[in-house]
């Protein structure tokens, strides 16, 4: 078989780099994309809500923004929106143009075009976690005895938790329908 092209792996030199976090590539990755869209500022996607408000920004969602050839004003903004939302959303533009418009600092968007079709819904925010609490006596003790670390971590954590919690966990009751079935003779 014939030697692979790539040097011996004694002689290549170790590398470089270092490892680095996802989110530090993504900004770049994330910007080509946006620009290739019509989007000068990734921002304008990303803090949609800031810009026009929750309420239109859970029926509504930027898709481009598109200017003359060679400006970098006197844009469009397509805009997808909810089915049902279409007519208030149409009667919101120039509203929308405006804070658009205030958030770019100067006149970059002079009319919105609109897309019915899906929105995606937004992240859920983040449930309210209980603060924890110093570790019962009790069970500080049981823990110690624990030889593995990171079990041990684990379990003070929960603990701690636990401890900082006040009540039992609740549980939303869930209804089931009950069906009765009669057979014919």
């Amino acid at each position: 078989m014939a030697k692979s092209p790539r040097a011996d792996s004694a002689t290549e030199t170790p590398r470089r780099g270092h490892a680095r976090a996802c989110g530090d590539l993504l900004g770049d990755i994330a910007g080509t994309s946006f620009r290739k869209f019509g989007f000068i500022q990734a921002s304008v996607v990303s803090r949609w809500a800031e810009i026009v408000g929750e309420r239109y920004a859970k029926v509504s969602t930027p898709e481009s923004i598109r200017f003359p050839a060679g400006k970098k004003s006197d844009g469009t903004l397509n805009l997808v929106v909810e089915g049902a939302h279409a007519p208030l959303m149409q009667h919101m533009a120039p509203l929308v143009m405006e804070r658009v418009n205030r958030f770019f600092g100067y006149e970059a968007i002079a009319k919105v075009a609109f897309r019915q079709g899906r929105v995606a819904a937004a992240a859920a925010p983040k449930p309210v976690r209980p603060e924890g609490a110093a570790v019962p006596k009790e069970l500080g003790e049981g823990l110690r005895q624990i030889a593995d670390p990171e079990l041990r971590a684990c379990l003070e954590s929960l603990a701690s938790k636990l401890a900082g919690s006040t009540g039992t966990p609740t549980v939303e009751p869930v209804t089931i329908k009950t069906i009765t079935l009669t057979s014919r003779s």
